[in-house]
């Protein structure tokens, strides 16, 4: 049927759409049963006393507030150096092998996989905690193959990429990439050539060099060496799997998003 002349979809068959994709993801229960608006602004907090005294002490001119403490200051290094790696067997190499990526050195270092040139990249923050010799092979790794799955994106056409080296909790994505891991992210996003780039995990942004004070929504592609590389990011797996919601948000931003790129 040409698809300039299908009838669009109601309400009712994309929710139902979207619950038979996510039973066969392995999700087919929600606990919660109130909506949450993670988005919504905290309320401001009343200030004790004393704390309004100083922030009007500060703006009559009187010296009393504390003293700021000085701003972290990040020396940027070239960690692809004079040669970066040329192929994506080279960049493995360098990958697992390269002294500065991280502030442990290369033992115990998770490789990314894939061919090149694949239909979709994805790209976590980091290896899963129980990651050993491959990528994503946890909970987290079963969640995507299951997503895969119902997504009808082979494996074997997907390339499976961490922007950190190894397990990195609460990791400080911002500072790591001023320090020019984010040089070696886009590198590494040009050696594989996707042709889509799938991002779980907001804190990846900075490596991709995103400005983390615009919306996720706004990075819609890489520009790089003339090559362009569609983009749409994710909530991480950890929310996927804790808030039920979010997968069926996930699941319409996708049917978008590849609605979009035909």
């Amino acid at each position: 049927m040409d698809s300039m002349n299908a009838p669009t979809p109601s309400l009712a068959d994309e929710l139902n759409a979207a619950m038979a994709w996510w039973e066969m993801a392995g999700v087919t229960h929600d606990f919660a049963d109130d909506a949450t608006d993670w988005l919504a602004e905290a309320e401001p907090i009343a200030a004790a006393p004393k704390a309004v005294e100083a922030a009007e002490g500060a703006r009559s001119g009187q010296d009393s507030a504390a003293p700021r403490e000085p701003e972290k200051t990040v020396e940027r290094v070239d960690l692809l150096g004079a040669e970066p790696p040329a192929t994506l067997k080279a960049f493995r190499t360098f990958w697992l092998e390269a002294p500065g990526l991280d502030a442990i050195g290369p033992r115990g270092r998770i490789a990314p996989r894939g061919p090149a040139k694949p239909e979709l990249m994805v790209l976590v923050t980091d290896p899963e905690e129980a990651d050993r010799d491959s990528l994503l092979s946890g909970p987290h790794g079963r969640l995507l193959a299951n997503i895969l799955a119902a997504m009808g994106v082979s494996p074997d056409q997907t390339y499976f990429a961490s922007a950190l080296p190894r397990h990195t909790p609460m990791a400080d994505t911002a500072t790591i990439a001023s320090s020019g891991m984010d040089a070696v992210t886009l590198h590494h996003v040009g050696l594989v050539s996707p042709q889509k780039l799938l991002v779980f995990g907001r804190s990846v942004l900075p490596l991709l060099r995103h400005d983390v004070s615009k919306p996720p929504e706004d990075l819609r592609e890489i520009n790089q060496n003339s090559q362009k590389v569609s983009v749409m990011v994710s909530e991480g797996f950890e929310s996927l799997l804790a808030m039920p919601r979010l997968k069926a948000k996930f699941w319409r931003r996708w049917i978008e998003w590849t609605a979009e790129l035909r």
